[in-house]
């Protein structure tokens, strides 16, 4: 692949990160802000009135323009990244096309980067966390992504030395089996964190971390739409006498 297809790639990955991201900022604002809201309510009515604080950013600005900025940026930095990542995977994970290339890196990635490491480590809205742990929670939460992204590499790499030998499909169910069997420990032996307060409502929680994955489903899922319609639109495209030709042998004698 050539330098000028990399960067084609690179500008249609950010166009679609900005794209998902735009589907992404819908969810995070109906289904998220909402519950946001409940918590920081939660919070205010538990402190002690010498404990409020002065709002630096107001809440609704926090909620609309702040909201905004913060997950198109990332849309379109992490739409960079994976377009790059893109460029390494295709034709190396299977004789797939463009568009189920960019699907397939997707739906991996969004496992590998946010579901494995949310399932130890799950979102919490405000409220919930001891400020002083912040720096430790961070830590593990990163440590967890980093072992899921390593492991699920070395799982398809494994996947494609067994296929020559078991066939595609016994070669993916193995390298599914070895990243559950070597991510199990992770799971067991990182330490627990449970700050969630006792009298915090289980359904603002219970909605708020649905809605963080909501949100991430969105993004990916929308990223690897548009993505994957667009490298498919410049790696393959459609030759112009070919449509020329179904034109005219659609149209009426």
């Amino acid at each position: 692949m050539n330098s000028a297809t990399v960067r084609n790639l690179l500008v249609r990955g950010m166009l679609a990160g900005l794209g998902a991201g735009v589907l992404a900022l819908i969810a995070a604002y109906f289904l998220g802000e909402p519950n946001v809201d409940r918590a920081i309510g939660f919070e205010e009515a538990h402190a002690p009135a010498h404990e409020h604080e002065v709002e630096i950013v107001s809440r609704s600005l926090q909620s609309t323009a702040g909201l905004a900025t913060g997950v198109l940026i990332y849309g379109i930095a992490f739409g960079g990244i994976a377009a790059l990542a893109y460029c390494v995977a295709l034709g190396r994970v299977g004789r797939f096309s463009p568009r189920a290339t960019a699907l397939l890196l997707s739906g991996c990635a969004l496992l590998a980067v946010y579901v494995v490491p949310f399932l130890k480590y799950p979102a919490n809205p405000p409220a919930v966390g001891n400020g002083d742990t912040i720096g430790k929670r961070t830590t593990l939460y990163f440590l967890m992504m980093v072992l899921s992204v390593l492991l699920a590499i070395a799982a398809t790499i494994l996947g494609k030395r067994l296929a020559p030998k078991l066939g595609t499909w016994y070669a993916t169910v193995a390298a599914v089996a070895a990243f559950a069997v070597v991510i199990g420990p992770a799971f067991a032996f990182l330490p627990v964190i449970n700050e969630v307060p006792a009298d915090f409502p289980a359904t603002v929680l219970w909605r708020f971390r649905l809605s963080a994955l909501a949100m991430q489903l969105i993004l990916w899922g929308g990223f690897g739409l548009l993505f994957g319609e667009l490298a498919e639109r410049l790696l393959n495209p459609r030759p112009a006498k070919a449509e020329k030709s179904r034109a005219v042998a659609a149209a009426p004698n």
